[in-house]
C-alpha cells in the first residue's frame, strides 16, 4: 500500500432526503422585519436588488423574483401570485 492509497478515503454517500438547517436571522432592524415564515415576509426591507437579473434578496432571507414568485430561505418554493388586473368596459 503507497503513502497516496493510505490516505484516500472512501466516497460518501449522500442521503435523498434533505434536512432543514437553522438559518440565522439576518434582520438587524429595530423593529426587525417580519421573519421568512410571516404572511407579511416580503415588507422585510432590501438586501441586495437586481433588476437586470430579475431578483431582490430581503433581509430575512427571501428571495424575490420579479415575477412575484419568492424562494424562502428553508428552500420553500413560493408560486408567482400575481394580482389579476381588470379593466373597465
Amino acid at each position: 500500500m503507497n503513502e497516496a492509497s493510505r490516505h484516500r478515503t472512501e466516497p460518501t454517500t449522500h442521503s435523498l432526503h434533505t434536512t432543514k438547517r437553522k438559518i440565522p436571522p439576518m434582520c438587524q432592524h429595530q423593529p426587525p422585519c417580519p421573519t421568512a415564515e410571516s404572511a407579511d415576509r416580503e415588507s422585510a426591507r432590501l438586501l441586495a436588488h437586481h433588476p437586470e437579473q430579475g431578483w431582490s434578496l430581503l433581509c430575512n432571507g427571501v428571495l424575490l423574483f420579479e415575477d412575484t414568485g419568492e424562494l424562502l430561505p428553508d428552500g420553500q418554493i413560493i408560486a408567482p401570485h400575481r394580482a389579476l388586473v381588470t379593466t373597465a368596459a
